[in-house]
């Protein structure tokens, strides 16, 4: 009996896994004022562009991290990298925006694969500039950047 019962959780685990993945990707475009509304509202026109989002994610940055001016070249260097990988994703979010309507599941799950991809490469590119302009830093403004790196979801509003 305990052995049945062994059999059936491994061979249901897998299967639950996958639905909670799929769940969490699909029900993460979902729209609360569409069912409310029985309109279908333009995700699009509601979000904010990521270039938008990100000018005052630097200005916020500049004064919480205290770039100072002998700094300000470094940090020239990673809002260069910043704004590029903004202008990058709205381009991304744009593409999803206008075809998502005649995605299907397989297209849907290559996009995302896509957007972590683009996601991967920005990192990876803003991880140079980042650690040149850290390293100039004093250990006060080490420490600040620690804690808000540490605190913060960095791209994404933070949840209430």
């Amino acid at each position: 009996m305990k052995q049945k019962a062994y059999q059936f959780a491994f061979s249901v685990a897998p299967v639950v896994v996958i639905v909670a993945f799929l769940s969490t990707i699909f029900l993460a475009n979902a729209n609360p004022s569409f069912a409310a509304s029985g309109k279908k509202k333009s995700s699009v026109v509601d979000k904010i562009s990521a270039v938008d989002h990100n000018e005052a994610r630097i200005k916020q940055l500049h004064e919480t991290l205290k770039i100072t001016d002998a700094q300000e070249e470094l940090w020239k260097n990673l809002t260069q990298v910043m704004r590029q990988n903004a202008k990058d994703m709205d381009a991304i979010n744009k593409d999803m925006a206008e075809n998502t309507q005649t995605m299907n599941a397989v297209d849907h799950m290559k996009f995302h694969s896509q957007i972590t991809e683009v996601h991967l490469d920005q990192v990876k590119k803003f991880i140079p500039p980042f650690e040149t302009l850290y390293a100039s830093m004093s250990d006060g403004q080490k420490k600040i950047t620690d804690t808000t790196f540490r605190t913060e979801r960095h791209g994404k509003h933070r949840r209430k």
